[in-house]
């Protein structure tokens, strides 16, 4: 299996996604600096918390440009929850300038929906054509969410999973060597664990 890097910009859930990497027997390192990140086969880029506050971290620690770097270098990567957001071109909250790294808009659910929001709990999510993320893994399986914000790509092959909440939204994306998901695999199981499996197995 692959040496895996853990993005720290204080805006991920690293205590969960520790235990999970731990469980699918993963080699991993969790760090802040890019120069220890660099010496890895694929990169988690996990997050919680607000847009604008996650990127000016990741700028102060020269992870942006880190992030870019290593999407470049054709790695597997794969982003969750706030980091599948912000590695679009923005985030409606406070108009923030994200990675660029796919064309996209993250985007707030509706407030006139009458959910509650975020949308926190257990959904069903449905692939979109075959993708080996979710191999083996049934169609409308629950994940869990904790989210305000939704990422929405601008091409819609980059749509690989999607969910519904008051609307139907992008729950997981691929571009490239790229691949993010919206829900918590960390938090979601049997088949979160899978997911993370599949990603580190199966790579982009």
């Amino acid at each position: 299996m692959k040496r895996v890097g853990v993005v720290d910009y204080d805006a991920g859930n690293l205590t969960s996604v520790r235990t999970a990497l731990k469980y699918v027997e993963a080699e991993y390192i969790i760090s802040s600096q890019p120069d220890e990140l660099e010496n890895t086969d694929t990169l988690i880029f996990p997050g919680v918390g607000e847009a604008g506050a996650a990127m000016e971290k990741l700028k102060n620690r020269g992870l942006d440009k880190f992030l870019r770097d290593y999407f470049s270098s054709k790695r597997p990567m794969l982003g969750i929850c706030l980091g599948s957001q912000i590695v679009l071109s923005t985030s409606e909250e406070k108009e923030t300038e994200c990675l660029g790294l796919l064309s996209g808009v993250a985007r707030r659910f509706p407030r006139n929906s009458g959910l509650k929001v975020p949308h926190m709990g257990w959904n069903q999510v449905s692939p979109v054509g075959t993708s080996l993320l979710f191999k083996d893994i049934p169609d409308n399986t629950s994940f869990y969410f904790v989210h305000s914000y939704y990422p929405d790509p601008e091409e819609v092959s980059a749509v690989i999973a999607r969910s519904e909440y008051g609307i139907t939204f992008t729950a997981a994306l691929k571009k490239d060597n790229l691949q993010a998901v919206q829900f918590h695999p960390e938090k979601s199981g049997k088949w979160g664990l899978k997911v993370l499996h599949n990603f580190l197995t199966e790579g982009a």
